[in-house]
């Protein structure tokens, strides 16, 4: 591609690189593949010269290149739960069919952008939970055409790399435990809320003491495809009501703790093939946390392992922690 100024006589077929404005017509907006009429406009208005982009064999347009690019990534928009939009001025964005998280293969995507800088692809971080028309990812083409092969080698790379996961858990239920001076169902419709949007409800919501036997029950006596536990004191320890209750009940405890804050306090295992969560005491809040991290994976159907929380810990601070002064601020040191 040739980019430049021009002769507006020699300017027909060309795309226009910048708006320009016409004394009693519409404006020429730039991306505009330049016609006779638009030439003849031009010249009446006295524009000698204009700044064009000039393809050139082997060059595919912006919108050709980018619609190319999102089908390579997209071949089944069913199957990986995304929607392309129409091409304009070389963008595709790829829009999430309803909730769920995102999936992307981080090499395959890197590679992408690794092709030729005018072929962009962003996407938002993986696993990012989603919304029914949400913005998953966006491709733009930046000049007014690629080389063909350029652009080839970028649709080889994307090979299907990005998939929404839907959820996959059909129901989710609640132990609420209770003391004397506990929060009682604070929190309960923050966590429901959390469930909603994935087009879910709390379908059993229980409430015992907050006592291990009491719990071990209720966890015996659950039947929702997801246990959610959040207790009336903070569960500080392995050995604590909480996880305790889960082993007693014949479940698993995976992993207790996790380097994101909010949300050290959250533990997780399983319940024979059922999954179960400890809630951290900040799911009481609609405020992000790790707990959401860990619920949206789970509920997708995307397995949550000791090493998949420890990793979270980068990227993991979710709340402002205002700075430290020095100790020895604004003394006189001598």
């Amino acid at each position: 591609m040739k980019f430049g100024p021009l002769p507006t006589a020699q300017a027909e077929g060309a795309v226009l690189a910048h708006s320009v404005a016409l004394e009693g017509r519409a404006r020429l907006r730039k991306g505009r593949v330049l016609g006779q009429d638009d030439i003849a406009a031009l010249h009446q208005a006295g524009v000698a010269e204009i700044t064009v982009a000039v393809l050139e064999p082997g060059d595919v347009d912006e919108n050709t290149a980018a619609r190319a690019l999102a089908e390579a990534l997209v071949p089944d928009g069913q199957a990986q739960h995304l929607h392309l939009t129409q091409a304009f001025t070389g963008r595709v964005n790829l829009l999430a069919r309803g909730p769920g998280v995102v999936v992307p293969e981080v090499a395959a995507l890197e590679a992408v952008n690794r092709v030729h800088p005018m072929i962009t692809l962003a996407t938002v971080p993986p696993f990012q939970q989603m919304q029914d028309g949400g913005m998953v990812a966006t491709i733009k083409i930046i000049s007014y055409a690629v080389p063909e092969a350029a652009l080839q080698d970028a649709c080889a790379s994307a090979r299907a790399g990005l998939r929404l996961a839907p959820p996959e858990i059909a129901s989710v239920g609640l132990i609420i435990t209770e003391t004397a001076a506990g929060a009682g169902d604070k929190g309960l419709e923050a966590i429901a809320g959390r469930v909603a949007a994935f087009g879910l409800d709390l379908e059993q919501v229980v409430r015992v003491p907050h006592e291990t036997a009491a719990l071990t029950g209720a966890l015996r006596r659950m039947t929702t495809g997801l246990t959610l536990i959040l207790t009336g004191s903070a569960t500080s320890d392995p050995d604590d009501v909480g996880p305790r209750a889960l082993r007693e009940a014949g479940g698993r405890v995976e992993r207790f703790g996790m380097p994101v804050d909010p949300g050290n306090l959250l533990f997780t295992g399983t319940l024979g093939q059922r999954p179960v969560i400890g809630l951290p005491g900040c799911a009481r809040s609609p405020a992000l946390n790790g707990a959401d991290w860990v619920m949206a994976r789970v509920i997708c159907g995307i397995p949550v392992r000791d090493a998949d929380i420890a990793a979270m810990g980068v990227g993991g601070l979710l709340k402002e922690i205002p700075t430290r002064p020095q100790p020895r601020a604004g003394r006189n040191t001598g």
